[in-house]
Order: C-alpha cells, then structure tokens, then sequence
C-alpha cells in the first residue's frame, strides 16, 4: 500500500477525533474561580500547592487520549512505522501534564493534585491553581497546530494572584499530498510535539518570573 494510502486511512480514523477537538477556553468561567478578586499576596518558594485541573483541561484530556488510540492502534499493519510513531509520539496525553507538574515542583514547597475544590480547600493549601491545557494536532481538516498552557494562581480565600503561560500556534504544511517520502511526513508530523515543548519551555519562563516577582 502507498505512503499515501495508508495515510488517508489514518486520516479518515483522525476525521472523527477532529469533529470532537475542544475548543480554547481562554479566559471563561471553565479556567476562572468566580468572583474574581485580585489577592495581595505573592508568590514563594516556601508554600505548598494545590492544584484542580479546568473543565478545558479535562476535555483536552480526553482529545488527547482519542487521538493517541487512533495513532496506536488505528490502521494495523498499514502504516509506515516512523510516520505512526511521530503520530504517538506527538499526541502523548501525559507530556504537558507531567511537564507542567514538574514545573510547579520546581518552584514550590509540595504540589498536589485534588479530584475538587471541596477536597482542596479541605487540605489547606497556601495556593490553589487552576491548570489548563488546549492542544489542536493534525488531521486531514486542520493543519493549524496549537498548544496553549496556563497555570492561575490564587491566595488561600481563592482571591486571584497571577497567571504563568505558555502558549504557540503554527500552520504546517499538508502531510496529506503526494510525492512525500515516509521520512518527510514523519518529520513533519514530529514538529507537533516540538510546538508544544516549545509552548512549554515559555511556560517555564513565564513561571520562574512570577514566582521571582514575588
């Protein structure tokens, strides 16, 4: 079977995991505690955190994992196996999340992840964070690639303290043409996951100047 070929196979399965892409929240309700209030407090490397994960979060997720089923499992023994691997490799659901949290742990006392805000508060962290991650991959309608992190801090009494993000956006070219090699599209297919370490690496920034800012 041509290179081709087998790619539209892959893309006709991506097709439906595309119909489902979550949308950037950006700055909604889903990624805010309401009211919002801007808290005097700063940031230190002393304090512990608590951390939920947004309702744009927790579908993105889910995107993920679809995309990475489909990228594992979609079209058995049809696929060149480099361009199934830049596919995998660039729709890991855990990248950003153990990124992102390795960041935090970097910067502060303890990080903890809490399944509510009941059981957060319960704990008593000094700070709360509301993480929230948005990815868009390609697929045979979309070659605009997007990988957007945010991390919202908020004081004790939920009252806002900052935002630490990372966020990049880029149209590639279509792997869906013909008289490309395996190697090319493979290539190609990889820069997903090289976008979103870099939307990462801002991230980092952004944080190590919050947290210096005080």
């Amino acid at each position: 079977m041509k290179t081709l070929t087998r790619l539209a196979v892959v893309a006709l399965l991506m097709g439906g995991v595309a119909a489902t892409a979550p949308a950037y929240a950006a700055d909604t309700a889903s990624c805010h505690f309401l009211p919002i209030a801007t808290s005097g407090a700063g940031l230190q490397r002393s304090q512990t955190v608590g951390v939920l994960y947004s309702e744009s979060t927790l579908d993105n997720l889910q995107y993920l994992e679809r995309y990475h089923d489909v990228a594992l499992n979609g079209a058995k023994d049809a696929l060149d196996a480099r361009i199934r691997t830049a596919f995998v490799n660039s729709s890991d659901p855990e990248l950003a999340i153990d990124w992102l949290t390795h960041s935090l742990e970097q910067q502060f006392l303890s990080v903890t992840f809490y399944a509510s805000l009941d059981e957060l508060l319960q704990a008593h962290p000094d700070v709360v964070v509301m993480l929230d991650t948005h990815n868009q991959l390609l697929t045979q309608r979309n070659s605009q690639v997007e990988a957007r992190f945010a991390a919202r801090f908020y004081d004790a009494n939920l009252q806002y303290i900052g935002k630490a993000e990372g966020a990049i956006e880029k149209h590639m070219p279509s792997v869906w043409v013909h008289n490309k090699a395996a190697p090319e599209i493979a290539a190609q297919i990889e820069r997903q996951r090289d976008l979103q370490l870099s939307a990462l690496r801002q991230f980092d920034d952004s944080l190590k100047a919050l947290v210096s800012a005080g």
